[in-house]
C-alpha cells in the first residue's frame, strides 16, 4: 500500500513546491510591472504635449504622402501634356461641429487621455515603432477633429476596453484537465519567468536600474522628442 502512495505524495510534494515558486514569480512581476509602470506614466504626464504632437504630426506626414503619391500616379495617368500644380496638395479637415465650452473641454481629455494610452513609442526612443500605433491615432484625431463628442466618447471607451494596441499574454493551449495538475504549473512557471525578462528588458526597466536619479531621463525624452517633432514639422510645413 505505501509503493502506490509514494508516487502520488512525491507529486503533490512537486505541484506544492512549484505553486511556491509561481507564487514569488508572480510576485515579482506584479512588482515589476507596478514599478516599471509608475515610472512610464510620471514620464508621459511630463512628456504629454511633445507626445501628442509627434502623433498629429506623424499621422498628418502619412497624409501628406498618400496625397503625393495619388498625385503622381495621377500625373502619369494624364500623360506628358499634363501640367502639374506646383502647389502641395492641402489634406482637407472634416468639418466641426459647434459645440459647448463643457462638450469642449471633455473632448479635449478625453483625446489626450486616449492618444497618451495609444503612443506607441513606450520611451525606447526607437522611430520605428511610431507605427505601431498609426492607425488608432489616426481615426481618433479624424474623430477629434469632427467634434463629434458622441464619436470621440465611443471610441474612447472602445481603446480603454482593450480593442486596440493592447498586448494581452495569453496562455494558448493550456486546459488542466488534459494533463497533469503538475505539467500545468511547469508551464504556467514558463511562462511568468518569460513576462518577467520582457518586463526586464524594457529601456524604462534600465533606466530605473542603472541611472542614479532615473527622472533625469526626462531631459534625454525631451530632446528627443522635440527632434523629432522640429524634423517632422519641416516635412509637412507646419507652422511655415
Amino acid at each position: 500500500m505505501a509503493e502506490h502512495k509514494l508516487p502520488v505524495l512525491n507529486a503533490i510534494s512537486e505541484e506544492i513546491q512549484l505553486q511556491a515558486e509561481i507564487d514569488a514569480l508572480q510576485k515579482l512581476l506584479t512588482e515589476l510591472e507596478q514599478k516599471v509602470f509608475a515610472f512610464e506614466s510620471k514620464l508621459r504626464s511630463e512628456l504629454a504635449n511633445e507626445l501628442v504632437e509627434v502623433q498629429e504630426l506623424t499621422v498628418l506626414y502619412k497624409k501628406q504622402k498618400q496625397a503625393k503619391k495619388e498625385k503622381r500616379l495621377s500625373q502619369k495617368q494624364k500623360g506628358k501634356n499634363y501640367k502639374p500644380s506646383t502647389s502641395l496638395k492641402t489634406v482637407p479637415k472634416p468639418a466641426k461641429v459647434n459645440i459647448s465650452e463643457a462638450d469642449e473641454k471633455e473632448r479635449k481629455r478625453l483625446y489626450r487621455e486616449a492618444m497618451l494610452y495609444v503612443h506607441p513609442d513606450k520611451f525606447n526612443m526607437d522611430e520605428g515603432q511610431a507605427d505601431l500605433a498609426s492607425e488608432v491615432t489616426t481615426k481618433l484625431i479624424d474623430i477629434y477633429q469632427t467634434g463629434d463628442l458622441k464619436a470621440l466618447q465611443d471610441y474612447h471607451a472602445h481603446i480603454f476596453s482593450g480593442n486596440t494596441l493592447v498586448n494581452i499574454a495569453e496562455h494558448k493551449g493550456v486546459k488542466v484537465e488534459q494533463r497533469s495538475k503538475s505539467e500545468f504549473l511547469k508551464r504556467e512557471k514558463e511562462r511568468l519567468e518569460k513576462l518577467i525578462e520582457q518586463e526586464k528588458k524594457k529601456y524604462t526597466y534600465k533606466v530605473l536600474m542603472d541611472y542614479p536619479a532615473p527622472m533625469t531621463f526626462l531631459d534625454e525624452l525631451k530632446l528627443y522628442y522635440n527632434d523629432r517633432i522640429s524634423k517632422l514639422r519641416r516635412r509637412t510645413r507646419v507652422g511655415q
